[in-house]
């Protein structure tokens, strides 16, 4: 059973709106992510003051953060953009 991807706020939706009309594969890497999100798209937990968040790439410089919810099986998204931009 996938993942449902949610966003942390609408900030956020409209981010990723604006990638995915952009880029067509990011849907694609998307799917991937609900099925497997600990390692599709090079996954990766985050340290510092992000800790408790993951990484995974969605394109070239394009990264997206979030949390996991295994329980209710569940992906939040806080930021998408490139490696320099977070919203979180």
């Amino acid at each position: 059973m996938s993942y449902i991807l949610s966003t942390v706020n609408k900030k956020t939706e409209k981010r990723l709106s604006e990638y995915l009309a952009l880029r067509e594969d990011i849907k694609e890497k998307l799917d991937k992510l609900r099925e497997n999100p600990r390692r599709a798209n090079s996954a990766h937990p985050l340290h510092g003051k992000l800790q408790g968040k993951w990484s995974c790439w969605l394109g070239s410089n394009i990264r997206l953060i979030y949390t996991i919810n295994d329980k209710e099986r569940l992906i939040i998204i806080y930021a998408i953009g490139t490696h320099n931009f977070t919203n979180t």
